[in-house]
């Protein structure tokens, strides 16, 4: 059983290194790294994950491939983490109409509008402006993860850069 769950937890955490390894190039950088993190709920400081970094990579060449982060958190991996993951995704999915992994403003819109909270136009492109960080006119399961931390956390009255 043991095994089991630990194979789930595995296959899990590759899809999510694999969503946050932005390049594809199969490591990630520290900023990868952090929100990675940020998205599992671990939220060190800019010192914190230089430091973790540092550790992380074994092989010292500045970024942390898959192998590297298992051995590094697998152990102290929290389950729930990895559910709450999924329920992030599932939400995501839910506004992502056409399944192709990103929400367009018409997706946000009719998302929105079936839930009873219908938006002008201005509140729209404000929406899409403050989730769509890199600007390329889409919301990314990324970006979507943080701008839902952060509200968790303007919620909660925390601060998340």
């Amino acid at each position: 059983m043991a095994s089991s769950k630990s194979a789930d937890q595995l296959k899990q955490l590759k899809e999510i290194f694999t969503r946050f390894d932005m390049d594809g190039d199969g490591s990630l950088t520290q900023l990868e790294l952090a929100a990675l993190l940020r998205s599992l709920g671990i939220k060190p400081r800019g010192d914190q994950l230089s430091l973790l970094l540092h550790q992380i990579d074994r092989n010292g060449n500045g970024s942390v491939e898959f192998e590297e982060l298992i051995v590094a958190i697998l152990p102290d991996l929290n389950e729930e983490v990895l559910i709450n993951q999924e329920q992030l995704m599932e939400v995501f999915r839910s506004f992502d109409r056409d399944g192709n992994g990103y929400i367009t403003a018409a997706e946000l819109a009719g998302s929105m509008a079936k839930m009873g909270h219908p938006l002008t136009y201005r509140e729209l492109t404000e929406m899409m402006k403050e989730a769509d960080t890199n600007g390329d006119g889409v919301i990314s399961f990324q970006e979507f993860a943080h701008i839902m931390a952060r509200s968790a956390a303007d919620f909660l009255g925390l601060s998340i850069s």
